[in-house]
């Protein structure tokens, strides 16, 4: 018996090893490959540590010059001075806020509803999971600012043309993200309903939404704080918002307004950034006190 195994075993090992030997050759080709697409991303991006070591310190003059000087016998009449637009600059960070979240809220409204016609273990048409994936690829490939110039061509300048550009934008992000959370889920609660009688509506409604919803709020609210900051960039190009104001202060080199600007959408996007991880936390059930 030891004798005609024998030769199963020797082909066994002659067939592991020529497989083992291919794998390791594909790595080598590949990780040469990534190496070499490193190196010319290097040269390409002009990445040069002498050149950058020289810059630092330009970057602190810079930043020197968005803080004013300050003294302590006269501290709150110089912060005074320095925040002399505050009133002016809360209203356009608050419409950059609420462009944010007419966005966000538009944005995910549709690709929720985009999503569950490109995932693939829905029984979906191939036309149709062809034809929305391409469209979720389009809107999220397209800058954003891109599209805040498509907009301001037909609508002109203001607060519209960035809430839009930025909700095309998210059509495509949290189409992409949603689609990926409803492939992943369980789909014998859908067959549950479906054998008992339900319509394809009641599969997602009653078999599918309790599994996905949590992480689609969870995708909403961290859109959303991405959303106020694309809010601030898009009003460089006159898209409204807090953003338009920035550019107007460093384009004049009112680099003490421009530094007041900054540090109250840090503090605010900082704000927003820790409430929404909060409500994640408790979407998710974590850090939660028990009883």
């Amino acid at each position: 018996m030891d004798t005609k195994l024998e030769p199963s075993l020797l082909a066994f090992d002659r067939a592991w090893r020529s497989a083992s030997k291919t794998a390791r050759q594909r790595k080598f080709i590949g990780t040469l490959l990534f190496l070499t697409a490193v190196a010319v991303a290097v040269q390409i991006s002009q990445f040069d540590p002498a050149r950058l070591l020289l810059g630092l310190p330009r970057i602190g003059e810079f930043l020197r010059g968005m803080i004013p000087p300050i003294s302590l016998a006269t501290f709150w009449a110089d912060l005074a001075g320095w925040y002399w637009g505050l009133g002016k600059w809360l209203k356009l960070l608050w419409t950059t806020v609420m462009m944010a979240l007419f966005a966000t809220s538009a944005g995910t409204v549709i690709g929720g509803a985009l999503c569950f016609l490109a995932a693939r273990n829905l029984g979906v048409s191939p036309f149709v999971l062809f034809f929305v994936r391409r469209v979720l690829e389009i809107t999220r490939t397209v800058p954003d600012l891109v599209w805040a110039l498509v907009f301001l061509f037909a609508f002109g300048l203001g607060p519209l043309a960035g809430a839009l550009a930025i909700m095309v934008h998210t059509i495509g992000a949290q189409g992409k993200l949603f689609a990926e959370v409803v492939e992943n889920a369980d789909l014998r609660p859908l067959e549950g309903v479906r054998a008992s009688g339900g319509t394809g509506l009641d599969e997602i409604r009653i078999g599918l939404l309790p599994q996905v919803l949590p992480n689609f709020v969870s995708y909403a609210l961290w859109r959303f704080e991405i959303n106020v900051r694309s809010a601030t960039i898009i009003g460089f190009v006159g898209a409204g918002g807090i953003g338009m104001e920035l550019y107007e202060a460093i384009s004049l080199n009112y680099f003490d307004d421009a530094g007041a600007i900054l540090i109250i959408v840090f503090l605010t996007v900082a704000l927003i950034d820790t409430c929404g991880e909060r409500l994640r936390l408790r979407l998710a059930g974590v850090g939660m006190s028990t009883r």
